[in-house]
């Protein structure tokens, strides 16, 4: 049925190898079980393969299979909660196996390389969009201790940034909000669909506030903008255009920056490192 690329896995390590093993297997049994038929190559993200297929009436869709964890087990239950409204509509799932039935977009074009200036409206557009009550069954964020990460790091990250963050990143997250939102939408998780222009896919829900979604919008798309002042005026619009409370946004993006920046020291992702840290510094209260 399908075969699945030698490197697809790596970043999830050696306890998902046995899953990546079961893909095939898998494939052909929700192919028969919701009556598809292949319709084109397989294609794989970090942590999920996807297969076009045609239902058995004929429209097309595609089948994901995704490792289960916690940023991705509740996929389903938020686009479920979206109803199809700028997300891609869901229109079947298994749970305990990480199925899901998608409406089929065009892969091949996203945000990613649209003008900027469509791409912050459509994604502006969205953070007010998606803005819908998440219910108790939705996990939230739980701040992380700073501290302990960046010294077991050998503290890369100056240390009056972490403390600041730290304790300002607490006090948002017990006031945060009841909202449903996607703390990983960026450009390339918008893709051309025939619904509307533009469907976001791929979310990773959280119950929290909107303006906790804002940092990948400036992580991503980078090297477009003319330094600091190129990072404000991009926040400012996206603040402008989503709805957002700007002063709540600046202190999400700044804690996200920050808990960033340790990631890619320990991921050894240098690119995004510099990138995270102009954040950080750009946006500190």
């Amino acid at each position: 049925m399908i075969t699945v690329p030698d490197d697809f896995g790596a970043i999830l390590g050696e306890e998902a190898l046995p899953w990546r093993a079961t893909l095939p297997a898998l494939a052909t049994k929700f192919c028969a079980r919701w009556r598809l038929t292949p319709d084109g190559d397989l294609l794989n993200g970090n942590v999920a393969v996807v297969l076009p297929v045609r239902r058995a009436d004929g429209h097309p869709a595609v089948l994901k299979l995704t490792w289960l964890d916690e940023e991705t087990r509740q996929e389903p239950l938020a686009l479920t909660a979206w109803r199809g409204e700028g997300v891609v509509e869901l229109l079947d799932h298994d749970d305990e196996h990480g199925a899901l039935l998608l409406e089929r977009l065009d892969h091949n074009r996203s945000l990613d390389d649209a003008p900027i200036e469509e791409a912050l409206a459509v994604t502006g557009g969205l953070l007010r969009r998606l803005r819908v009550p998440a219910g108790p069954e939705f996990r939230r964020h739980e701040p992380p201790d700073l501290a302990r990460e960046n010294a077991g790091l050998g503290e890369p990250v100056p240390a009056a940034f972490v403390q600041q963050a730290d304790e300002l990143g607490r006090g948002l997250a017990e006031s945060a909000a009841n909202t449903l939102v996607n703390q990983d939408l960026h450009y390339e998780n918008v893709l051309r669909g025939d619904r509307e222009p533009w469907l976001m896919i791929d979310p990773k829900p959280l119950s929290g506030d909107p303006e906790f979604c804002v940092i990948p919008l400036l992580w991503n798309r980078f090297g477009e903008m003319d330094g600091e002042r190129g990072l404000r005026e991009r926040f400012a619009a996206l603040c402008d255009m989503g709805e957002l409370d700007a002063e709540r946004a600046r202190a999400w993006t700044f804690c996200r920056a920050v808990d960033t920046w340790l990631w890619c020291v320990d991921g050894e992702l240098d690119e995004m490192r510099v990138s995270v840290e102009a954040i950080a510094r750009t946006f500190r209260p």
